[in-house]
């Protein structure tokens, strides 16, 4: 049996500096990991629209996961045969996990209205005021704006509200994320879901390989895609702590931060999945 691998890849902290958004210090190893045929799959909370900007600056055409695992878009004839349960979008073939926007901010008003005063809702915010909060450019704002799963929050009232609020809206269905800056209203899917359900894609694809996921994040909204990974890499952020996992096996920490992290990381692994590759293949 052969092996193949896979890289999910958050992007915010992860592979983009938290405060440049640059990719520039992992470029080499995108290439190195291109060179090898090793995909490398988005698995973020951004937009379709952002994430279809970046892989054609990466010139990627792999599959990528959007808005914390609400929905998969896959290049039409990425696989030989159509997936089950997906549905035809220009290009692509996608898999969705949940509800569009439109039910989370019904949803934020019937429920959460008693906790309105204590965040900024990306639907109430203008380009120039996510500009502020993000430090993105102004098309960059633009197409983090151009939500279709999930309603992002600026949340500016206490730990303690914040953590009662999670819970209401818990309780009504909706999947409370927390990412690099801001808190992530959605369905019930995570990062995790997404990453399992295309994985078991590329099985299909390749009966006779042996598939070994590589997760790569830097905070709680990529808890589910780390514990659901074969490999685990935590890459160091300058704003918080790694995020706690309960896995010990496999499991690894950067050193350096974002992009810096993201290539120390695989560069390290590199020769390892070239030999095995080329054993195996």
């Amino acid at each position: 049996m052969t092996d193949k691998y896979l890289i999910f890849s958050d992007l915010d902290g992860t592979l983009l500096d938290h405060n440049t958004y640059s990719w520039q210090p992992a470029q080499s190893t995108i290439d190195a990991l291109k060179a090898e045929s090793i995909p490398i799959i988005f698995n973020t909370s951004k937009t379709f629209v952002e994430l279809i900007k970046l892989q054609n600056a990466l010139k990627l055409d792999t599959p990528f996961i959007v808005e914390n695992g609400a929905a998969i878009y896959i290049p039409k004839g990425h696989f030989d045969q159509k997936p089950n349960d997906v549905y035809d979008q220009g290009d692509y073939w996608v898999k969705t996990f949940c509800q569009p926007r439109a039910y989370w901010l019904a949803l934020l008003l019937q429920v959460g209205k008693s906790y309105q005063a204590y965040y900024t809702g990306f639907s109430q915010l203008t380009i120039d005021g996510l500009m502020d909060l993000s430090g993105l450019n102004e098309q960059q704002a633009s197409d983090a704006l151009q939500r279709e799963y999930s309603e992002p929050l600026h949340w500016h009232g206490t730990l303690e509200q914040r953590n009662t609020f999670a819970e209401l809206m818990s309780d009504y269905g909706a999947n409370v994320l927390l990412g690099g800056r801001f808190l992530h209203i959605s369905g019930a899917c995570d990062k995790g879901l997404a990453q399992y359900w295309l994985a078991e894609k590329y099985r299909d694809q390749y009966p006779t390989t042996d598939i070994t996921t590589i997760a790569m994040g830097d905070s709680d909204n990529d808890i589910a895609m780390l514990e659901a990974a074969d490999i685990a890499i935590q890459i160091r952020s300058p704003k918080h702590d790694f995020p706690k996992l309960q896995r010990q096996a496999k499991a690894i920490q950067s050193d350096e931060f974002g992009p810096k992290g993201w290539a120390e990381t695989l560069t390290q692994l590199l020769p390892f999945i070239h030999q095995h590759e080329v054993q195996d293949g």
